[in-house]
């Protein structure tokens, strides 16, 4: 049985089979004790492929996310690597056609020739118990991968030199990553989303108390997204000073707080802006419907004191988390969002805002580290399987040519309109008096009608709502003429 005390294994063409990092199993664990593996599951693994031609097994193990670095022996990475090469080009598979692939791929004797072949196909007399065979092989190589991921973290304590909550953080992301590749993401039985979506459909119509999702809290919203649902990225724009924040906040005090019965869900807001003590401030003033310039200037009435003390006991007890690091990549923020769902099944997750997370190599550009955030945020919802809005700067376009914003008006566009399922852009129209009487910008700045465009949504309308922003409450509230 060939040792696994290499840091790499490359055949004589000088290909490497466990990508480095991946294929290092260390010479000291070698050395004191031999790394998990079963050779006889390997062989009967090899063996089925060849006795089934290579189709259904070879189907299985490639859901299965089975590569050649899953096998302990050197030789059976070389074998499978060699089956999954036929595979791919479409011919059949069998003893022969396999010794002459690896003979063009010059690996015929580091596998040991036809012989070698002839043995492994004769462990066994019938495929029967491949899938059975193909679950050692992964659990085993988990097994070393995570010996090896906790050896590298042991290594890395002694030379830490970053901020401990990052390098904490990473550690998690890597243990997580071993956790995602024992299942095996595949296609379902059309009954499992029929049975979802005929949920939906009653929920809806019996007034959406089980709804998948959570419902915005403002009814032409909901009209026309019904509600934020899970594994959604929702996109919220505008420029600065129009409401983002506190439009956000509104979202996630219905989720903790609904109305109509609802379930209240977890939310999490990651607030790269603004102090958690700031934002639980505002969401306080908002809830009690107190003036904040009261409070700040001390002019507070007892009946606004009471408002306040009754808000805050109440969002006391909410399951609402808030998290004020200001110089977070987006690996921090899906390893903190990943933590809490574990213990507290999030329903929610807010970021304030995009342009602020920090990419992961600040020597790439700045538009390929916003790509790279969008798509992991994007990932963030698949993974945690909630919603995630994330708030986004609109840039100065729409300004100078005197006109609505629209999806191009994202900064670093390109990646966040295409990752996104909702975009939703607030927009405070030109100072102007409306027909109804309301003026968009009161005179003291206390009421004013917002547009929010719904310019993207994948599963439904486009168009526009209106609301009121209630400035001195920094509240949103469903529009009345």
């Amino acid at each position: 049985m060939p040792s696994e005390s290499t840091p790499k294994s490359k055949n004589r063409g000088g290909r490497d089979f466990g990508g480095g990092r991946t294929a290092s199993l260390g010479r000291e664990d070698s050395i004191t004790r031999a790394q998990p593996h079963n050779i006889e599951a390997e062989e009967g693994l090899l063996a089925a492929c060849l006795i089934d031609g290579g189709r259904e097994v070879l189907t299985d193990c490639i859901e299965a996310k089975i590569q050649p670095e899953f096998f302990y022996k050197e030789t059976h990475k070389h074998l499978f690597y060699a089956l999954l090469k036929l595979y791919e080009i479409g011919n059949p598979i069998d003893e022969i056609l396999l010794y002459e692939f690896l003979k063009k791929e010059e690996l015929d004797e580091a596998v040991g020739g036809i012989a070698a072949i002839y043995a492994i196909q004769d462990r066994i007399e019938t495929a029967a118990h491949a899938r059975y065979f193909a679950k050692i092989v992964q659990e085993k190589y988990l097994l070393r991968r995570l010996i090896r991921t906790s050896r590298e973290a042991i290594e890395a304590c002694y030379l830490q030199q970053e901020d401990i909550s990052t390098f904490i953080e990473k550690i998690e992301e890597d243990i997580h990553l071993i956790s995602n590749d024992r299942i095996a993401e595949g296609a379902v039985p059309i009954r499992e989303p029929l049975n979802k979506a005929v949920n939906n459909i009653q929920a809806l119509l019996n007034g959406r108390d089980d709804l998948e999702g959570v419902m915005s809290g403002f009814r032409d919203l909901d009209g026309m997204t019904y509600g934020f649902h899970p594994g959604q990225m929702i996109v919220l724009a505008a420029r600065p000073s129009v409401g983002k924040t506190s439009l956000a906040m509104n979202f996630a005090e219905h989720a903790v707080i609904p109305d109509g019965g609802h379930k209240p869900s977890g939310v999490l807001v990651f607030s790269l802006e603004m102090t958690s003590a700031d934002l639980a401030m505002r969401l306080i003033c908002s809830r009690a419907r107190v003036d904040f310039k009261r409070i700040r200037d001390r002019v507070a009435s007892a009946q606004d004191q009471r408002e306040i003390f009754q808000a805050s006991k109440e969002l006391e007890t909410v399951p609402i988390w808030i998290d004020d690091a200001s110089s977070s990549s987006i690996l921090d923020l899906r390893a903190k969002a990943r933590r809490i769902d574990t213990k507290h099944n999030l329903g929610l997750v807010v970021i304030d805002y995009l342009q602020l997370i920090r990419g992961t190599d600040p020597r790439t550009p700045r538009e390929q580290q916003i790509a790279e955030i969008s798509r992991g945020i994007k990932g963030m919802a698949k993974e945690l399987n909630v919603p995630v809005v994330v708030l986004s700067q609109l840039n100065r376009e729409s300004e100078r040519e005197n006109r609505d914003p629209r999806l191009s008006d994202l900064r670093e566009s390109g990646s966040i309109e295409q990752d996104a399922d909702v975009v939703m852009i607030l927009h405070r129209p030109k100072k102007r008096d409306d027909d109804d009487g309301v003026q968009e910008e009161g005179t003291a700045g206390d009421v004013e009608r917002i547009k929010l465009i719904i310019a993207k949504q994948r599963n439904g309308p486009i168009g526009e709502v209106d609301l009121t922003f209630m400035r001195r409450y920094t509240r949103f509230e469903n529009f009345q003429r």
